[in-house]
Order: structure tokens, then sequence, then C-alpha cells
């Protein structure tokens, strides 16, 4: 009888450790998880609470390191209470190596993608290409159209970002081409302005000098601008029109909100001295065209 119950309950004890392990590894994963969510929001909470109008380099790559030191950390954990379940249930660790050697070189031609992304992955992270918060343009391999948007998670596997139509990203770190950080230390507002080429382009250069001059003084606009913007001048010649290029170099992140109010500024400045901001084309018969819009380009 007794013969008989040793191995009933060495089969309990053997179930009751397994639960216990399993439990305690879901736990152990979502402690960590909790942590790495804690971390993160410290991080948020301390950038929104601050004077600082963007957020530094070192805090992106606090967060982004803080996701994936989280990530990895689950994963660790998984592996090993697998082990020791496998353990446990008696198949022996030492016994493994062989079958495993022959599965790793069977998985090993479709994992070689996973291990690109992660190596891809670390490297994004140790060299600070980007970081939570980043705007930024990837170039992704095997499409035509780049992932535009807001960086909202970097794990060493995939990157999210968000678009401007609130689309989620999701880009695996070794199918990109080419990352274009869009606020990264500072970034440049580009304004294009078509006028007339039969427009007096000293009094249209004048006009943008102040332009520039009444954006730096403002109160609100200061804030975003690292220096005064400049009239780079004529940029390219078009049958009928010039265009005038102006650029400012401002916070990351806020080319857009500033090239924005820089173009209202002009619209305002030009369309009172008669300078159309769109080329003036008429023939005989034929009404002239109504002005368009203020066309620009912002990028860094």
């Amino acid at each position: 009888m007794t013969a008989w119950l040793e191995p009933t309950l060495q089969i309990k004890l053997n179930g009751l450790g397994i639960v216990l392990y399993i439990l305690g590894g879901l736990l152990a994963a979502r402690f960590v998880t909790w942590t790495g969510s804690r971390i993160t929001a410290r991080i948020d909470e301390n950038y929104q609470h601050s004077d600082a109008l963007v957020r530094s380099e070192a805090a992106k790559h606090r967060h982004a390191l803080a996701q994936v030191i989280t990530w990895v950390a689950v994963t660790l954990i998984y592996i090993l209470v697998t082990i020791e379940v496998l353990r446990r249930l008696g198949f022996g660790v030492g016994g493994l190596v062989a079958p495993a050697t022959v599965l790793g070189a069977a998985l090993g031609f479709g994992a070689q993608r996973v291990v690109q992304d992660i190596l891809a992955g670390f490297f994004i992270i140790t060299e600070r290409q980007y970081g939570f918060g980043d705007v930024v343009q990837i170039a992704v391999l095997g499409s035509a159209e780049d992932a535009e948007g807001t960086v909202e998670d970097v794990t060493l596997r995939v990157t999210r970002v968000r678009s401007v139509d609130g689309e989620v990203i999701t880009v695996p770190n070794g199918q990109i081409v080419k990352s274009i950080n869009l606020s990264k230390d500072w970034a440049r507002a580009v304004v294009d302005v078509p006028v007339p080429s039969t427009a007096d382009l000293t009094q249209v250069n004048s006009l943008l000098r102040a332009v520039c001059r009444d954006a730096f003084a403002d109160a609100r606009l200061r804030p975003l601008l690292l220096d005064e913007p400049t009239v780079m001048g004529v940029e390219s010649i078009e049958v009928g029109q010039v265009n005038v290029r102006l650029v400012a170099r401002t916070l990351p992140g806020k080319q857009f909100q500033v090239g924005r109010d820089i173009r209202v500024r002009v619209a305002a400045a030009l369309q009172p001295e008669g300078i159309s901001v769109a080329p003036d084309v008429s023939t005989a018969g034929v009404a002239p065209e109504a002005p368009g819009p203020i066309r620009a380009v912002d990028k860094k």
C-alpha cells in the first residue's frame, strides 16, 4: 500500500510544484510589467510637470530602454519557467540538447527574420536612432509608402508608430530600410511662397523679412523658435511664378505648428499689398486664375 502511495504522492507534489511555478512565473511577469509601466509613467509625468516644451533626448532614450528591458525580462521569466516545468515532468534538460539542436537548425531558416528584427532593434536602441515620442518617417522594405507618425512603442522586435490619422503602424525592425527622425535635437520649418513672376521681389523679400521679425517677437511663437526665421530668397523659377523660401529652426517636433503659423502671417502680409500667392496667369478672352493657397514643405 505504501509503495503505491509514494508514486501517487510524488505525482501530486510534482503537479503542485508545476502549478506553483506557473503561477509564480505569471505573477513575476505581471510584477515586471507593472514596474516597467510605473517607470515609463514616471518619465512621462516628469515631462508633463516640467517647463520643457518637448521631451529631452535622454527622456526618450530612458522610455524606450525601460520598454525593452521589461520585454526582455518577461521573456526570460517565461523561458525559465518552461524549462523548470519540463524538468518536473521528467524531461531532462541535458537530454533535450540534441533534439533542440536539430529543432534549432530546422527553425533557424524560418527564424532568420526574427533574429534580424531583434538585432536591428538592439542597434536602434543603443544608437538612439529614435525613441518614444519622436516624429519619424520610416521606409519599410517592400512597401511603396513610408510609415510616418509619432513613435508609441519600441521593442527589440517591432516599432509602433501612430499616424496623423490615428492609425497604429507596426513595423518589424529588420524591415526598416531608412528612418528619418524629424524631432532629433531640433527641426526646421520650410515654407515656399509662390508669387507671380511680375511681382516686385524686393518688396516681397522686405515683407517676408518683416513677417520673420514679427514671428520671432511674438510671445506665443517665440518659445518654439531657436532663432529668428530667415528669408533664403528665390528657391525656384517656374512659368509665371517665382518661389521664395523661408526657413525657421524650431524645437523638435514643433516645425509643423510653426510652419502653419508662418503661412498665415505670410498670407496676411502679402494680400493687402496686392501680391497674390499664386501665379497670375491670364490670356486674351480668359479670366485670370484665382489665387491659390500657399504651398509649403515641412521637413527637418
